[in-house]
């Protein structure tokens, strides 16, 4: 057997997963391999319907198909998600940074509002005291 590369195509992922009926199917896969017609049963779409997405999330290579018998067999192919994660990282590095810079933000914002508060609440104590 020859050691064969593949390579995936990030558009066709991203392609693929931008329909919320797709990412179902993805997750329904992610259970584990499934006739198309178990799929099909799954949704409320028609079975046609349920094909073309199959379709795609093949040609996007994210679901392989294997026949048993008469039937269509699908299996969910994680790896072009890597793609998808890869892109992803960058994002997380940014948001990772600017949460951090917000939360100090907050948190020093926090230490002024406390301490101004904790001052006039010590004023008004005194004030009722005078009064009584």
């Amino acid at each position: 057997m020859r050691n064969r590369s593949v390579t995936y195509s990030a558009e066709a992922v991203f392609e693929a997963i931008a329909d919320p009926t797709r990412r179902a199917l993805l997750d329904l896969l992610r259970r584990g391999s499934q006739q198309a017609g178990e799929i099909a049963g799954a949704f409320s779409v028609s079975r046609p319907a349920i094909s073309r997405h199959l379709r795609r999330l093949r040609r996007a290579q994210l679901v392989s198909e294997h026949r048993e018998g008469r039937n269509r067999v699908y299996q969910l192919n994680p790896e072009p998600l890597r793609a998808v994660d890869s892109w992803l990282d960058r994002y997380r590095a940014f948001w990772g940074m600017n949460l951090t810079n917000l939360k100090s933000f907050v948190e020093a914002e926090h230490a002024k509002e406390t301490g101004q508060d904790s001052s006039t609440k010590s004023s008004n104590t005194t004030k009722r005291r005078s009064l009584a």
